[in-house]
């Protein structure tokens, strides 16, 4: 029985790490970019944009399309590059196990 409780003990500090970590993510950021930097956009560990940051240049009334292109794919990317971090971090903690209900 010793061997639980240990196995329990060393459940509920991984469950305390993980939040932890959760909570980190909120305030750590990525930046993704299109269009040669026309289009910045700041994703953080929650994968929230936090910013969009669109040039004067690429803004063509005439071709509003071309910008929403730009501004869907910079924020894919910024949210893959948000997914990857967030792995990462969890992956200190889980040592790469994947554990259901992470969100990850």
């Amino acid at each position: 029985m010793q061997n639980f409780g240990d196995m329990m003990k060393q459940a509920k500090k991984m469950q305390e790490q993980i939040g932890r970590i959760q909570e980190e993510l909120e305030t750590k950021t990525v930046e993704a970019q299109t269009g040669g930097g026309m289009v910045r956009v700041v994703v953080n560990g929650k994968f929230n944009v936090v910013s969009i940051k669109i040039e004067k240049e690429v803004v063509n009334p005439e071709d509003v399309e071309m910008l929403e292109d730009l501004v869907a794919a910079a924020v894919n990317e910024g949210v893959r590059k948000a997914q990857e971090m967030a792995s990462q971090e969890m992956a200190k903690i889980t040592g790469g196990l994947g554990i259901p209900g992470l969100g990850l």
